[in-house]
Protein backbone atom coordinates (compact mmCIF):
# COMPACT_ATOMS: atom_id res chain seq x y z
CA UNK A 1 0.00 0.00 0.00
CA UNK A 2 1.00 3.47 -1.03
CA UNK A 3 0.69 6.67 0.44
CA UNK A 4 1.66 9.98 -0.53
CA UNK A 5 2.50 13.45 1.07
CA UNK A 6 1.57 15.58 -1.09
CA UNK A 7 2.91 19.38 -1.99
CA UNK A 8 2.22 21.80 -4.70
CA UNK A 9 3.35 22.51 -7.97
CA UNK A 10 6.77 21.87 -9.43
CA UNK A 11 8.26 20.10 -5.90
CA UNK A 12 10.49 17.22 -6.90
CA UNK A 13 8.35 13.94 -6.45
CA UNK A 14 9.80 11.49 -4.33
CA UNK A 15 9.35 7.64 -4.09
CA UNK A 16 10.34 5.79 -0.70
CA UNK A 17 10.50 2.02 -0.77
CA UNK A 18 11.11 0.38 3.03
CA UNK A 19 10.29 -2.44 4.40
CA UNK A 20 10.41 -1.01 8.02
CA UNK A 21 7.48 0.98 8.49
CA UNK A 22 9.36 3.08 11.19
CA UNK A 23 12.64 3.67 8.94
CA UNK A 24 10.31 4.82 5.81
CA UNK A 25 8.05 6.92 7.82
CA UNK A 26 10.77 8.81 9.13
CA UNK A 27 12.26 9.29 5.68
CA UNK A 28 8.66 10.51 5.04
CA UNK A 29 8.17 13.09 7.68
CA UNK A 30 11.71 14.27 7.29
CA UNK A 31 11.82 15.06 3.29
CA UNK A 32 8.40 15.79 2.83
CA UNK A 33 8.93 19.20 3.89
CA UNK A 34 10.58 19.98 0.62
CA UNK A 35 9.50 17.47 -1.54
CA UNK A 36 6.32 15.24 -2.35
CA UNK A 37 6.68 11.97 -0.88
CA UNK A 38 5.32 8.97 -2.11
CA UNK A 39 5.92 5.56 -0.01
CA UNK A 40 5.56 2.09 -0.68
CA UNK A 41 6.17 -0.70 1.74
CA UNK A 42 7.49 -3.30 -0.35
CA UNK A 43 9.21 -3.53 -3.73
CA UNK A 44 6.07 -5.27 -5.53
CA UNK A 45 4.02 -2.12 -4.48
CA UNK A 46 7.20 0.22 -5.68
CA UNK A 47 6.54 -1.35 -8.81
CA UNK A 48 2.41 -0.25 -9.27
CA UNK A 49 3.56 3.28 -8.30
CA UNK A 50 6.31 3.54 -10.86
CA UNK A 51 4.12 1.79 -13.72
CA UNK A 52 1.21 4.60 -13.09
CA UNK A 53 3.28 7.97 -12.31
CA UNK A 54 6.44 9.51 -13.31
CA UNK A 55 9.03 10.60 -10.08
CA UNK A 56 11.75 12.31 -10.19
CA UNK A 57 13.98 10.54 -7.72
CA UNK A 58 13.25 6.59 -6.30
CA UNK A 59 15.14 6.05 -2.45
CA UNK A 60 14.51 2.14 -2.09
CA UNK A 61 16.15 -0.63 0.96
CA UNK A 62 18.06 -2.93 -0.79
CA UNK A 63 17.53 -6.01 1.00
CA UNK A 64 13.43 -6.36 0.92
CA UNK A 65 11.61 -9.75 0.48
CA UNK A 66 10.04 -10.99 -3.23
CA UNK A 67 11.05 -8.11 -5.08
CA UNK A 68 14.60 -6.43 -3.99
CA UNK A 69 16.21 -2.78 -4.56
CA UNK A 70 18.05 -4.07 -7.50
CA UNK A 71 14.55 -5.23 -9.06
CA UNK A 72 13.73 -1.72 -7.96
CA UNK A 73 16.70 -0.20 -9.50
CA UNK A 74 16.23 -2.24 -13.07
CA UNK A 75 12.58 -1.36 -13.38
CA UNK A 76 13.53 2.37 -12.86
CA UNK A 77 16.41 2.37 -15.64
CA UNK A 78 14.11 1.15 -17.74
CA UNK A 79 11.74 4.12 -18.13
CA UNK A 80 11.79 6.89 -20.51
CA UNK A 81 13.98 9.77 -18.64
CA UNK A 82 14.62 7.36 -15.94
CA UNK A 83 14.07 9.16 -12.48
CA UNK A 84 17.49 8.83 -10.18
CA UNK A 85 18.07 6.34 -7.88
CA UNK A 86 19.57 5.96 -4.54
CA UNK A 87 19.82 2.76 -2.98
CA UNK A 88 19.85 2.13 1.08
CA UNK A 89 21.05 -0.79 2.57
CA UNK A 90 22.89 -2.04 6.23
CA UNK A 91 24.59 -4.92 4.28
CA UNK A 92 27.08 -1.95 2.62
CA UNK A 93 29.78 -3.55 0.73
CA UNK A 94 32.10 -2.63 -1.74
CA UNK A 95 30.50 -5.39 -4.19
CA UNK A 96 26.87 -3.94 -3.38
CA UNK A 97 28.31 -0.22 -4.35
CA UNK A 98 30.12 -1.38 -7.75
CA UNK A 99 26.65 -3.76 -8.63
CA UNK A 100 24.22 -0.78 -7.84
CA UNK A 101 26.51 2.14 -9.62
CA UNK A 102 27.19 -0.20 -12.98
CA UNK A 103 23.55 -0.74 -13.06
CA UNK A 104 22.80 3.15 -13.13
CA UNK A 105 22.55 4.08 -9.45
CA UNK A 106 23.33 7.43 -8.39
CA UNK A 107 24.31 6.19 -5.31
CA UNK A 108 24.74 4.27 -2.39
CA UNK A 109 23.96 4.93 1.34
CA UNK A 110 24.44 2.50 4.36
CA UNK A 111 21.91 2.42 7.53
CA UNK A 112 21.38 3.85 10.12
CA UNK A 113 20.48 6.80 7.51
CA UNK A 114 21.21 10.32 8.86
CA UNK A 115 18.19 12.47 7.30
CA UNK A 116 20.70 15.50 6.64
CA UNK A 117 23.43 13.94 5.10
CA UNK A 118 20.53 12.09 3.15
CA UNK A 119 18.67 14.81 2.25
CA UNK A 120 22.51 16.27 0.56
CA UNK A 121 23.20 13.19 -1.39
CA UNK A 122 19.05 13.54 -2.97
CA UNK A 123 19.93 17.08 -3.63
CA UNK A 124 22.97 16.29 -5.35
CA UNK A 125 21.13 13.68 -7.44
CA UNK A 126 18.26 15.94 -8.42
CA UNK A 127 21.19 18.41 -9.35
CA UNK A 128 22.73 15.99 -11.91
CA UNK A 129 19.25 15.24 -13.34
CA UNK A 130 18.53 18.51 -14.34
CA UNK A 131 21.78 18.85 -16.08
CA UNK A 132 20.53 15.51 -18.44
CA UNK A 133 23.95 15.14 -19.37
CA UNK A 134 24.96 12.19 -21.84
CA UNK A 135 26.39 9.43 -19.94
CA UNK A 136 29.70 9.21 -19.95
CA UNK A 137 31.57 5.71 -21.83
CA UNK A 138 31.55 2.68 -19.28
CA UNK A 139 34.35 2.94 -16.88
CA UNK A 140 35.90 -0.15 -14.57
CA UNK A 141 33.93 -0.68 -11.47
CA UNK A 142 36.79 0.54 -9.26
CA UNK A 143 36.71 3.75 -11.22
CA UNK A 144 33.05 4.12 -11.04
CA UNK A 145 32.94 3.46 -7.33
CA UNK A 146 35.55 5.97 -6.05
CA UNK A 147 33.64 8.17 -8.66
CA UNK A 148 30.33 7.25 -6.88
CA UNK A 149 31.68 7.79 -3.49
CA UNK A 150 33.64 11.23 -4.64
CA UNK A 151 29.74 12.25 -5.38
CA UNK A 152 28.64 11.98 -1.75
CA UNK A 153 31.33 12.54 0.75
CA UNK A 154 29.01 13.55 3.49
CA UNK A 155 28.01 10.24 4.02
CA UNK A 156 31.57 8.33 4.93
CA UNK A 157 32.27 10.79 7.74
CA UNK A 158 34.62 8.80 9.84
CA UNK A 159 38.27 8.58 9.04
CA UNK A 160 37.43 4.74 9.10
CA UNK A 161 35.25 3.02 6.87
CA UNK A 162 33.28 0.61 8.87
CA UNK A 163 31.25 -1.35 6.75
CA UNK A 164 28.25 -3.62 8.59
CA UNK A 165 29.20 -6.99 9.96
CA UNK A 166 25.58 -8.44 8.90
CA UNK A 167 27.45 -10.20 5.63
CA UNK A 168 29.56 -12.35 7.73
CA UNK A 169 32.85 -11.38 5.05
CA UNK A 170 35.43 -8.96 5.24
CA UNK A 171 38.59 -8.43 8.13
CA UNK A 172 36.44 -5.93 10.23
CA UNK A 173 33.12 -8.12 10.20
CA UNK A 174 34.17 -9.64 13.58
CA UNK A 175 35.15 -6.58 14.76
CA UNK A 176 32.07 -4.92 13.98
CA UNK A 177 30.44 -7.72 15.54
CA UNK A 178 31.68 -7.12 18.80
CA UNK A 179 31.72 -3.44 18.32
CA UNK A 180 27.51 -4.08 18.02
CA UNK A 181 27.29 -6.84 21.23
CA UNK A 182 29.63 -4.60 23.50
CA UNK A 183 28.62 -1.27 22.50
CA UNK A 184 25.34 -1.03 25.13
CA UNK A 185 27.47 -2.70 28.44
CA UNK A 186 29.42 -1.12 30.80
CA UNK A 187 32.58 -3.80 30.36
CA UNK A 188 35.47 -2.14 29.82
CA UNK A 189 37.16 -3.01 26.46
CA UNK A 190 40.68 -3.19 25.53
CA UNK A 191 41.53 -1.94 21.71
CA UNK A 192 44.99 -3.83 20.13
CA UNK A 193 46.11 -3.41 16.55
CA UNK A 194 48.81 -1.68 14.64
CA UNK A 195 49.53 2.00 15.26
CA UNK A 196 47.07 3.44 12.65
CA UNK A 197 44.42 1.32 12.20
CA UNK A 198 42.20 3.34 13.94
CA UNK A 199 41.62 2.32 17.29
CA UNK A 200 40.12 5.76 18.24
CA UNK A 201 37.44 5.53 15.82
CA UNK A 202 36.19 2.24 17.46
CA UNK A 203 36.08 3.84 20.80
CA UNK A 204 34.15 6.57 19.35
CA UNK A 205 31.90 4.36 17.98
CA UNK A 206 31.19 2.51 20.73
CA UNK A 207 30.68 5.52 23.02
CA UNK A 208 27.66 6.76 20.12
CA UNK A 209 26.33 3.35 20.46
CA UNK A 210 26.65 3.01 24.05
CA UNK A 211 23.52 5.21 24.68
CA UNK A 212 25.58 7.05 27.35
CA UNK A 213 24.65 10.38 28.10
CA UNK A 214 27.84 11.52 29.23
CA UNK A 215 30.87 13.16 27.11
CA UNK A 216 34.23 10.94 25.70
CA UNK A 217 36.75 12.02 26.94
CA UNK A 218 40.11 10.70 25.69
CA UNK A 219 43.65 10.55 27.27
CA UNK A 220 46.79 10.29 25.42
CA UNK A 221 49.29 8.28 27.70
CA UNK A 222 52.17 8.85 25.95
CA UNK A 223 52.08 12.70 25.57
CA UNK A 224 52.39 12.98 29.19
CA UNK A 225 55.02 12.68 32.08
CA UNK A 226 53.42 10.30 35.05
CA UNK A 227 52.98 13.38 37.13
CA UNK A 228 51.14 15.05 34.59
CA UNK A 229 49.08 12.21 33.48
CA UNK A 230 48.07 11.99 37.06
CA UNK A 231 46.75 15.44 37.69
CA UNK A 232 44.80 15.01 34.40
CA UNK A 233 43.09 12.10 34.56
CA UNK A 234 42.08 12.42 38.62
CA UNK A 235 42.47 16.44 39.28
CA UNK A 236 43.98 18.57 41.52
CA UNK A 237 43.18 20.53 44.55
CA UNK A 238 43.87 24.45 44.71
CA UNK A 239 47.55 24.61 46.72
CA UNK A 240 48.58 20.94 45.59
CA UNK A 241 51.89 21.57 43.81
CA UNK A 242 53.45 24.43 42.64
CA UNK A 243 51.48 26.56 40.53
CA UNK A 244 48.02 25.29 41.58
CA UNK A 245 46.79 28.22 41.60
CA UNK A 246 42.96 26.72 41.08
CA UNK A 247 41.03 23.50 41.38
CA UNK A 248 41.33 21.32 38.30
CA UNK A 249 38.97 18.80 37.44
CA UNK A 250 39.91 15.61 35.40
CA UNK A 251 39.25 13.57 32.96
CA UNK A 252 37.64 11.01 34.67
CA UNK A 253 35.07 13.53 36.75
CA UNK A 254 34.63 15.38 33.24
CA UNK A 255 33.17 12.19 31.50
CA UNK A 256 31.01 11.08 34.42
CA UNK A 257 28.23 9.29 32.79
CA UNK A 258 30.23 9.14 29.70
CA UNK A 259 33.17 7.47 28.30
CA UNK A 260 37.08 8.23 29.54
CA UNK A 261 39.37 6.29 26.27
CA UNK A 262 43.08 6.21 27.28
CA UNK A 263 45.00 5.74 24.67
CA UNK A 264 48.05 4.07 24.03
CA UNK A 265 47.74 2.51 27.53
CA UNK A 266 51.16 0.17 28.26
CA UNK A 267 53.31 3.71 28.59
CA UNK A 268 51.28 4.23 31.98
CA UNK A 269 53.61 3.83 34.60
CA UNK A 270 53.47 1.74 37.78
CA UNK A 271 52.54 4.50 40.26
CA UNK A 272 49.30 5.43 37.70
CA UNK A 273 48.63 1.92 37.34
CA UNK A 274 47.89 1.17 41.09
CA UNK A 275 45.49 4.34 40.96
CA UNK A 276 43.87 3.38 37.57
CA UNK A 277 43.08 -0.17 39.31
CA UNK A 278 41.25 1.36 41.73
CA UNK A 279 39.19 3.56 39.49
CA UNK A 280 38.15 0.50 37.88
CA UNK A 281 37.51 -1.42 40.94
CA UNK A 282 35.39 1.59 42.87
CA UNK A 283 34.93 3.91 40.31
CA UNK A 284 36.39 6.18 42.91
CA UNK A 285 39.41 8.25 43.20
CA UNK A 286 40.82 11.33 44.99
CA UNK A 287 42.06 14.47 43.44
CA UNK A 288 45.61 15.23 43.77
CA UNK A 289 46.32 16.92 46.69
CA UNK A 290 42.79 16.44 47.90
CA UNK A 291 41.03 14.20 50.80
CA UNK A 292 37.44 13.88 48.99
CA UNK A 293 36.78 10.48 46.97
CA UNK A 294 34.58 11.25 44.11
CA UNK A 295 32.66 8.46 42.87
CA UNK A 296 32.28 8.84 38.91
CA UNK A 297 29.91 6.15 36.83
CA UNK A 298 32.65 6.09 33.42
CA UNK A 299 33.02 3.41 31.49
CA UNK A 300 36.86 3.21 30.31
CA UNK A 301 38.19 2.13 27.14
CA UNK A 302 41.83 1.72 26.39
CA UNK A 303 44.05 1.01 23.28
CA UNK A 304 47.58 -0.34 22.85
CA UNK A 305 49.77 -1.10 19.81
CA UNK A 306 51.97 -3.22 22.30
CA UNK A 307 51.92 -6.42 23.71
CA UNK A 308 50.64 -5.94 27.01
CA UNK A 309 50.73 -9.71 27.63
CA UNK A 310 54.52 -9.38 27.25
CA UNK A 311 54.46 -6.53 28.97
CA UNK A 312 52.76 -8.30 32.33
CA UNK A 313 55.27 -11.21 31.51
CA UNK A 314 57.95 -8.79 31.63
CA UNK A 315 56.51 -7.24 35.28
CA UNK A 316 56.25 -4.06 33.54
CA UNK A 317 52.22 -3.47 33.26
CA UNK A 318 50.26 -4.85 36.45
CA UNK A 319 48.83 -8.28 35.56
CA UNK A 320 45.38 -7.29 37.61
CA UNK A 321 45.04 -4.61 35.63
CA UNK A 322 45.50 -6.22 32.55
CA UNK A 323 42.74 -8.40 33.05
CA UNK A 324 40.73 -5.24 34.13
CA UNK A 325 41.00 -3.85 31.35
CA UNK A 326 40.89 -6.39 28.76
CA UNK A 327 37.46 -7.70 29.26
CA UNK A 328 36.56 -7.59 25.78
CA UNK A 329 39.80 -6.96 23.39
CA UNK A 330 39.14 -6.31 20.12
CA UNK A 331 42.16 -6.03 17.79
CA UNK A 332 42.42 -4.14 14.70
CA UNK A 333 43.39 -5.76 11.74
CA UNK A 334 46.42 -4.06 9.60
CA UNK A 335 44.83 -2.05 6.49
CA UNK A 336 47.38 -4.30 4.51
CA UNK A 337 44.60 -7.30 5.65
CA UNK A 338 41.62 -5.24 4.41
CA UNK A 339 42.91 -3.45 1.19
CA UNK A 340 38.71 -4.39 -0.29
CA UNK A 341 38.65 -0.97 2.07
CA UNK A 342 40.98 0.81 0.48
CA UNK A 343 38.71 2.66 -2.54
CA UNK A 344 36.03 3.39 -0.06
CA UNK A 345 38.67 5.34 2.47
CA UNK A 346 40.27 6.83 -0.80
CA UNK A 347 36.75 8.06 -1.75
CA UNK A 348 35.94 9.86 1.57
CA UNK A 349 39.95 11.03 1.71
CA UNK A 350 39.99 12.90 -1.38
CA UNK A 351 36.80 14.50 -1.61
CA UNK A 352 37.66 15.65 1.72
CA UNK A 353 41.25 17.19 0.28
CA UNK A 354 39.48 18.32 -2.53
CA UNK A 355 37.07 20.69 -0.48
CA UNK A 356 39.77 21.78 2.05
CA UNK A 357 42.37 22.59 -0.91
CA UNK A 358 39.68 23.95 -3.52
CA UNK A 359 40.58 21.37 -6.05
CA UNK A 360 38.42 20.15 -8.34
CA UNK A 361 38.91 16.08 -7.79
CA UNK A 362 36.05 13.79 -9.09
CA UNK A 363 37.92 10.39 -9.10
CA UNK A 364 40.67 8.46 -9.70
CA UNK A 365 42.18 6.37 -12.15
CA UNK A 366 42.36 2.46 -12.30
CA UNK A 367 46.60 2.81 -12.26
CA UNK A 368 46.32 5.03 -9.27
CA UNK A 369 43.77 3.00 -7.52
CA UNK A 370 45.46 -0.27 -8.53
CA UNK A 371 49.25 1.36 -6.99
CA UNK A 372 47.10 1.61 -3.87
CA UNK A 373 45.87 -1.37 -3.34
CA UNK A 374 49.44 -3.26 -4.14
CA UNK A 375 50.90 -1.15 -1.21
CA UNK A 376 51.84 -2.75 1.66
CA UNK A 377 50.94 0.39 3.97
CA UNK A 378 52.98 -0.27 7.16
CA UNK A 379 51.65 3.08 8.61
CA UNK A 380 48.16 1.77 7.95
CA UNK A 381 45.05 4.03 7.52
CA UNK A 382 46.79 7.20 8.97
CA UNK A 383 49.76 6.74 5.91
CA UNK A 384 47.13 6.47 3.21
CA UNK A 385 45.16 9.34 4.28
CA UNK A 386 48.34 11.45 4.65
CA UNK A 387 48.61 10.09 0.78
CA UNK A 388 45.30 10.97 -0.66
CA UNK A 389 46.34 14.18 1.08
CA UNK A 390 49.50 14.53 -1.07
CA UNK A 391 47.67 13.54 -3.63
CA UNK A 392 44.99 16.12 -4.08
CA UNK A 393 47.70 18.93 -3.59
CA UNK A 394 49.68 17.54 -6.60
CA UNK A 395 46.97 17.17 -8.58
CA UNK A 396 46.81 18.31 -12.01
CA UNK A 397 43.41 17.67 -13.32
CA UNK A 398 40.10 16.05 -12.15
CA UNK A 399 41.34 12.46 -11.54
CA UNK A 400 44.08 11.22 -9.18
CA UNK A 401 46.66 9.36 -11.46
CA UNK A 402 49.67 7.46 -10.76
CA UNK A 403 52.08 10.53 -11.30
CA UNK A 404 50.16 12.20 -8.54
CA UNK A 405 51.46 9.37 -5.95
CA UNK A 406 54.28 9.97 -3.51
CA UNK A 407 57.46 8.83 -4.42
CA UNK A 408 57.64 6.18 -1.49
CA UNK A 409 54.14 4.66 -2.49
CA UNK A 410 55.33 4.30 -6.52
CA UNK A 411 58.69 2.57 -5.79
CA UNK A 412 58.18 1.32 -2.20
CA UNK A 413 61.67 0.07 -0.79
CA UNK A 414 62.15 -2.72 1.15
CA UNK A 415 63.28 -1.62 4.87
CA UNK A 416 67.25 -2.68 5.30
CA UNK A 417 68.94 -4.09 8.22
CA UNK A 418 70.73 -0.92 10.11
CA UNK A 419 74.63 -2.84 10.21
CA UNK A 420 76.24 -4.21 12.81
CA UNK A 421 78.23 -1.56 14.49
CA UNK A 422 79.17 -2.41 17.86
CA UNK A 423 82.48 -4.96 18.78
CA UNK A 424 82.84 -7.44 21.57
CA UNK A 425 85.47 -5.33 22.68
CA UNK A 426 84.06 -2.35 22.76
CA UNK A 427 80.20 -2.56 23.82
CA UNK A 428 77.54 0.04 23.98
CA UNK A 429 75.87 0.98 26.65
CA UNK A 430 73.01 2.23 25.59
CA UNK A 431 70.62 3.59 28.54
CA UNK A 432 73.54 5.48 29.94
CA UNK A 433 74.57 6.93 27.04
CA UNK A 434 70.91 8.02 26.43
CA UNK A 435 70.82 9.46 29.62
CA UNK A 436 73.85 11.88 28.81
CA UNK A 437 72.96 12.73 25.83
CA UNK A 438 69.25 13.53 27.17
CA UNK A 439 70.60 15.53 30.06
CA UNK A 440 73.26 17.60 27.70
CA UNK A 441 70.24 18.21 25.51
CA UNK A 442 67.79 19.78 28.52
CA UNK A 443 70.97 21.52 29.77
CA UNK A 444 71.65 22.84 26.24
CA UNK A 445 67.96 24.01 25.65
CA UNK A 446 67.30 25.50 29.72
CA UNK A 447 65.04 22.40 30.11
CA UNK A 448 62.64 23.11 27.46
CA UNK A 449 61.96 19.71 26.06
CA UNK A 450 60.77 20.73 23.04
CA UNK A 451 63.61 22.33 22.28
CA UNK A 452 65.49 18.92 23.63
CA UNK A 453 63.54 16.92 21.35
CA UNK A 454 64.20 18.55 18.59
CA UNK A 455 68.35 19.03 19.01
CA UNK A 456 68.11 14.83 19.75
CA UNK A 457 66.26 14.29 16.19
CA UNK A 458 63.38 12.61 18.52
CA UNK A 459 59.49 13.75 19.08
CA UNK A 460 58.49 15.49 22.36
CA UNK A 461 56.38 12.11 23.25
CA UNK A 462 59.43 9.79 22.70
CA UNK A 463 61.35 12.00 25.03
CA UNK A 464 58.51 12.20 27.43
CA UNK A 465 58.62 8.49 27.64
CA UNK A 466 62.71 8.23 28.00
CA UNK A 467 62.34 10.56 30.63
CA UNK A 468 59.33 8.37 32.56
CA UNK A 469 61.80 5.68 32.04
Amino acid sequence: MAEEVRMGGDTPKLLIVDDEHNTREAMARYLGRRFRVTTAADGGAALEELAKEKFDLVLTDLRMPHCSGMDVLEAVRKQQNPPSCILLTAYGSIEDAVTAVKQGAFDFVTKPVKLDKLEEVINAALEERKKNTAPADPVPATTALALANLRRPTELTRDLVLPNPADGSGPMANVMHLVNTVAPTRSTVLLSGESGTGKEVIARLLHEESGRRGHFVAVHCAALTSTLLESELFGYEKGAFTGALERHIGRFEAADGGTVFLDEIGEIDAATQVKLLRVLETRSFERVGGTETIKVDVRIISATNRNLRQLVAENKFREDLFYRLSVVNIVLPPLRERRAEIPQLVARFAAEFARENNRPVTGISPDALRALLDYPWPGNIRELRNCIEYMVVMSQGPLLEVRDLPESVRHPQPMEAEPETSTPEMPLKLDENERILIDEALRKCNGNRTAAAKLLGISRRTLHRKLAR
